[in-house]
């Protein structure tokens, strides 16, 4: 156990200058804020040697120098911050995303729908009738890696990943879903629609638009309304609407 009550992380060794504080091995809410809380307790900590931390959904990795601060130093200084759950205290915001699902928005939803023996609006209403939590930003530019998918449209990755997919596109993966960046990127997940939210801007003074924790619904937009709210938002628009998700 740690300083917190909690238990303690398992230490992976990733290489001389890298140290994986795993708290556990599913995709879970309360590990995911035990990891974030990890990281705003390091960053507070200011070690010299800390080079830069990654976190994910479940781990921490820290990068450090090995020559100014000893692996089993840096061990036991985790050990010793006790940090408390990230979300004690921390509002939350709840983000309402409008997506236009299918046809050239999203290629892959008759498939998905076949998958499953669901029609393509079954696959809509199961999709923008969830809550997702943000577990991790990362692989590209604001893409938002999502938890809380129906069971019901868990679906396998693509066997053929593309090379590139449309900017903004809202995929699913396995039981994860997401929301990519304004930029062409490869993918191996099923495209089921596209939203104009601009994730990631770097003329905003914000560029990330979401933050880990954060949670996000999808709501239906039919082509036209879609296109008027993509203008909108490359004219600097936000569209998406946040609220508070504790209120």
């Amino acid at each position: 156990m740690d300083g917190s009550g909690l238990a303690a992380p398992r230490f992976l060794d990733a290489g001389d200058g890298g140290l994986v504080a795993e708290f556990g091995d599913e995709i879970d809410a309360a590990l995911n804020e035990r990891v974030m809380a990890l990281d705003a307790a390091l960053a507070a900590r200011g070690l010299p040697g800390v080079t830069e931390t990654v976190p994910t959904y479940r781990s921490l990795l820290v990068l450090f120098d090995p020559l100014v601060l000893p692996r089993e130093q840096l061990v036991r200084e985790i050990l010793a911050l006790r940090p408390a759950p990230r979300g004690a205290g921390r509002s939350r915001s709840r983000w309402r995303v409008p997506v236009c699902y299918g046809g050239e928005c999203g290629v892959d939803l008759e498939h998905v729908a076949g998958l499953h023996g669901l029609t393509p609006d079954e696959v809509v209403a199961l999709h923008a009738g969830a809550e997702y939590r943000i577990y991790m930003i990362g692989f590209a530019p604001g893409f938002a890696y999502l938890g809380g998918l129906p069971e019901r449209i868990h679906t396998s990755r693509r066997t053929d990943p593309r090379l590139k997919t449309p900017p903004r596109s809202i995929s699913i993966g396995g039981r994860q879903a997401a929301v990519s960046p304004p930029l062409e990127i490869p993918s191996g997940w099923h495209l089921i629609g596209q939203t104009p939210v601009r994730s990631y801007d770097p003329g905003r003074e914000s560029p990330f638009l979401f933050e880990v924790g954060d949670a996000i619904r999808f709501e239906p937009v039919d082509a036209a309304a879609y296109r008027e709210m993509l203008a909108a938002a490359e004219a600097g628009e936000p569209v998406a609407v946040r609220e508070d998700a504790d209120g």
